[in-house]
């Protein structure tokens, strides 16, 4: 058969000698210990890259991120440098308009403000010393003044009267918190009453930032950016500098139901209240870019309220009339983040796209779009004239810094980070395949091969479930559920994107509402089959399933509706009750959407595919993993899923970890993870 193989670096075969062969597999404290690329930004002129990357100590348990330079225009005479100081935690860079200084944000001096440093080199300037963190920053477009987010107190007047009413309520002896609405908690973090705003400052003469910045945000009640996993691309400056737009969602008691975001256009100057221009739409709008003549407002905008995963539309709005139009209704993709090109013809943003994640160059007038660069995952990019830079990983390699021209061609690898890190790794060879599924629609998969394949010989298997459940797991490279770690333990993976996926259209996407527990598992046992029949090297006698977040609930699931198939389960923050789910997540929107409605109006749809009302089946061994600050599937979950599993005499573990949410991300939990994982599944497929 023929394997596909993802990019990997020139430089990387340069470092083995002839004929050498990578001697091992990549093993989890390898993956641990690799640079993360992130966050490109092109000087104005597009000759110079600045670049994030986020290196782990993994014997101190500790991260930092700084920045790196290339200049472009020398191509290949040498690799990128370091640019920031070593031991300085920095993120978000952007140069200003004259090229000549990069911005940044550093918790050096205490708390995250903003910093400078000059290009020709010189050390990193601090520019602010508000009494709060800067959340994040864009600066104007003439580089004289900056929009900063803060996290306060909407009915302050002043950052200071945030700072001292966090101070008081951290010294306070009495810890109990009386709350009036829901919301109280989201992702990790319990709600204080404060919020995301947006302000104003103006640089001085010396080039920083001094006096209380002006609110711009007045009289919005939301979260701008938003929580927890908002950024700067939520707002924009016009490009005369005189008006920002911004997304929000004002939806006071009910915001834990609504996805109701507008963008809204703020005067930089005066105390007019901010203007909404999405009013006519009860869905979601994100992501305002302005044209370069201000007149027109770029974004994207979805048509169904209350529906987390519906299909982002590209948008164009003429501020001058009102109105607004989808650019292309037939371009069945979600967008992600939007650029304009130079000449402000053409859209470049970001898709799913049958498991791969590619970038589009989208023609306004034509209504058309191009694959600009693909075959693996595009993560972030930036796009000035000419130039494009973009970061790309698969499932064989990590992020990577590529530049190239800005219809893709003449791409080259800019950043060489992990080469070294890499050098004696052997990685599983991956394929895509595909099967007639749920309704008798194709549906896709990956199989990914053991690091140490032999032809004619079988292997046990890891069958991985995505979480979303509108998600895929396609050809990227992931630091949380990674095929190739257990590829390297020797293990074959197969990987199924049912029918809820996202990349095959808003329909398959949609398939799964009110259906999480038949048309997905139809499609699981479909391409568990289908996979076991054109790769005979997958042991079907040796296989556990595996899944985290839906991909959890589909194993809790799986344990009494398919229990045979399987050695041995792994549940990673899975819904074991449906029905408390509905009570007790922050996003009810979500769960509300799932089922059809409220766990009071809609009770039977809570119970239809509820794996509570089924544990009396349950006989598969199964490991438990929950985080206490998991507040989207509430740490009860997996007690109580364990509860049952031991209740019931079923060999269990439970895996906890106090200081995780939804994700494990602390370099030596990720280790102990895996550690756990992958001793748990060894003992079940042992020969």
């Amino acid at each position: 058969m023929n394997l596909r193989h993802a990019f990997l670096p020139v430089l990387m075969a340069a470092l083995l000698p002839a004929g050498a062969q990578a001697a091992r597999p990549l093993e989890v404290r390898d993956m641990a210990a690799l640079d993360r690329v992130s966050s490109p930004v092109l000087s104005p002129d597009g000759r110079l890259v600045v670049f994030a990357v986020r290196q782990t100590d993994l014997d101190a348990n500790k991260s930092r991120t700084g920045l790196w330079i290339e200049n472009l225009v020398a191509r290949d005479a040498a690799p990128p440098v370091r640019f920031t100081a070593e031991g300085m935690s920095v993120n978000s860079p952007a140069f200003s308009p004259d090229g000549k200084t990069v911005y940044f944000l550093s918790a050096k001096s205490g708390s995250m403000q903003l910093w400078s440093q000059a290009v020709a080199g010189g050390d990193a300037v601090q520019l602010s010393n508000y009494t709060m963190d800067v959340g994040g920053y864009k600066l104007s477009p003439d580089g004289k003044s900056i929009a900063l987010a803060f996290e306060v107190f909407n009915d302050c007047d002043t950052l200071d009267c945030s700072k001292k009413r966090v101070d008081e309520a951290a010294a306070r002896k009495a810890r109990g918190v009386v709350f009036d609405k829901a919301f109280i908690r989201h992702w990790d973090t319990w709600a204080d009453g404060r919020r995301n705003q947006l302000f104003v400052a103006s640089f001085g003469a010396d080039g920083k930032l001094g006096g209380e910045p002006v609110k711009l945000s007045r009289g919005i009640d939301g979260d701008i950016p938003s929580k927890p996993f908002g950024d700067v691309d939520e707002f924009a400056w016009s490009p005369d500098g005189k008006s920002i737009a911004f997304s929000v969602r004002i939806a006071g008691k009910t915001e834990p139901w609504s996805t109701n975001f507008d963008i809204f256009l703020a005067p930089v100057e005066g105390d007019a209240a901010p203007k909404n221009l999405t009013a006519a739409n009860p869905a979601w709008d994100a992501g305002p870019v302005f044209s370069a003549d201000g007149k027109t407002l770029f974004y994207r905008a979805m048509k169904r309220p209350g529906f987390e995963a519906d299909r982002f539309a590209l948008m164009s709005l003429d501020l001058g009339s009102g109105a607004s139009r989808e650019l292309d209704p037939l371009w069945d993709a979600s967008a992600d983040n939007i650029k304009l090109s130079a000449d402000g013809k053409r859209i470049y943003t970001t898709a799913q796209e049958l498991g791969q994640h590619p970038l589009f160059s989208f023609d306004i007038a034509a209504g058309q779009a191009t694959r600009v660069a693909g075959d693996g995952s595009i993560a972030t990019f930036d796009l000035v004239g000419d130039t494009l830079v973009f970061v790309r990983n698969s499932l064989k390699s990590p992020g990577d810094l590529f530049a190239s021209r800005a219809d893709g061609s003449a791409a080259r690898q800019v950043s060489v980070n992990n080469v070294e890190k890499f050098k004696d790794i052997a990685f599983g060879q991956y394929e895509q395949f595909n099967f007639i599924g749920w309704n008798g629609e194709t549906v896709h998969g990956y199989v990914v091969k053991p690091w140490n394949y032999q032809a004619g010989k079988k292997y046990p298997v890891a069958f991985l479930i995505h979480g979303g459940p509108q998600g895929s797991f396609g050809n990227g490279w992931s630091f949380r559920w990674n095929p190739q770690t257990y590829a390297g333990q020797g293990f074959a993976v197969v990987m199924i994107d049912f029918h809820g996926s996202t990349g095959y259209g808003q329909a398959f996407t949609d398939a799964i509402s009110q259906h999480w527990g038949d048309r997905p598992l139809e499609d699981l046992q479909k391409g568990w089959a289908a996979a076991q029949k054109k790769y005979a090297f997958l042991d079907g006698n040796r296989a556990c399933a595996l899944g985290a977040s839906y991909g959890g609930f589909m194993v809790n699931w799986i344990a009494s509706q398919w229990p045979d198939a399987w050695k041995c389960l792994v549940s990673h923050d899975g819904i074991f009750d449906n029905r408390m789910m509905g009570y007790s997540t922050e996003e009810m929107w979500f769960t509300e959407w799932e089922n059809g409605g409220t766990v009071f109006d809609k009770p039977e749809s809570y119970e239809r595919f509820n794996p509570v009302l089924h544990a009396d089946k349950f006989k598969v061994p199964m490991l438990v993993v929950h985080g206490q600050l998991d507040y989207r599937i509430p740490v009860e979950q997996g007690i109580a899923l364990f509860g049952a599993l031991q209740r019931k005499g079923v060999e269990s573990q439970f895996l906890y970890f106090p200081n995780e949410n939804h994700w494990v991300l602390n370099p030596q939990n990720s280790v102990l993870w895996h550690d756990t994982v992958n001793a748990w599944i060894k003992r079940w497929t042992a020969e």
